[in-house]
């Protein structure tokens, strides 16, 4: 694949409290013909993520038509699993007017540095207002996968909801700072809302080098094939990079991480990371929309690729 970066679409000025810095995670949704939404999460004064989004034209994804003034949710209740943020993760519509939002919220701890599970919203107008569906997540801890069960891509697939996700237990001391380790894990429900406590393993980490998978976006081919682009962490980079995989069943997958296309740039807001890609196709153009240096500090950028 080759790419054509388009640069920075947007990123906060920091006049709204709940958006001071970042446009994390961009994930495209689209709502017609002629406009992508893409929902995204910025953070506030302590760094506490909520959702919003930002739609752009699909014509020219760098011209943006409207920005959300107000978070579409709120930082869970004290206690709560997403009581730090929450990061917006996939869409997935269930009919004309529901869609559901897969979030991941991040619990700070004593004993590690924080627990990150997946929650589930709502949405009964086609993506403008959402309400939680549950103040637990639907994806919690179990005995296998007990401190993170994030990051999750979920479809749907005729009656069958089909989940990728990361999950851990471990962590690892990367310049002086503790990092979880987590690989890819795939799950199957028949509603979107109950799933077993166990993933099976769907890609696993290689080499020392390797310690975490970023939220993985799955595109279904004409041909039934499946592709992935996800995020790399690496020791190494102490910083994500992006990779790509196919598989014939969606389950298990062959990395071809060579042939993504998209990488740091000599200098600029993606010169030291690269993250979080989202591929979209409107018309005869795809896009993929993703995160530079520092979790999207900069904004969210987009490439747009080459035939």
């Amino acid at each position: 694949m080759k790419w054509h970066k388009l640069g920075v679409v947007w990123k906060p000025d920091g006049s709204l409290d709940w958006a001071r810095t970042h446009a994390m995670g961009p994930t495209p949704y689209q709502l017609n013909d002629d406009v992508i939404r893409v929902y995204l999460t910025c953070l506030d004064d302590k760094g506490r993520g909520r959702p919003g989004y930002v739609d752009v034209s699909s014509s020219d994804p760098t011209r943006v038509l409207k920005v959300a003034t107000a978070p579409l949710l709120d930082i869970g209740e004290p206690g709560t699993f997403d009581d730090n943020g929450l990061m917006v993760l996939s869409l997935v519509p269930v009919d004309t007017q529901t869609v559901y939002m897969y979030y991941a919220g991040f619990e700070l701890c004593v004993n590690v540095r924080y627990r990150i599970f997946t929650g589930l919203a709502i949405s009964h107008d086609g993506g403008e207002t959402f309400e939680r569906y549950s103040k637990v997540p639907i994806l919690d801890r179990s005995d296998s996968e007990r401190v993170i069960r994030g990051g999750s891509f979920v479809v749907k697939e005729g009656g069958l909801f089909k989940m990728w996700y990361v999950a851990g237990n471990d962590w690892t001391e990367l310049r002086g700072k503790l990092m979880p380790v987590y690989d890819l894990r795939y799950l199957e429900s028949a509603d979107g809302v109950t799933w077993s406590d166990r993933g099976t393993l769907s890609m696993a980490l290689t080499g020392d080098d390797e310690h975490g998978f970023g939220r993985p976006w799955i595109v279904r081919r004409d041909n039934g094939d499946y592709q992935m682009f996800y995020s790399i962490r690496r020791c190494s980079f102490a910083a994500y990079r992006l990779g790509y995989a196919e598989s014939s069943d969606g389950v298990q997958w062959v990395r071809r991480d060579e042939e993504m296309g998209l990488d740091v740039s000599p200098e600029g807001v993606d010169a030291e990371a690269i993250m979080y890609s989202a591929v979209i196709s409107v018309g005869a153009k795809t896009y993929c929309f993703y995160n530079g240096n520092n979790f999207g500090e900069q904004g969210f950028c987009v490439a747009e690729l080459i035939q």
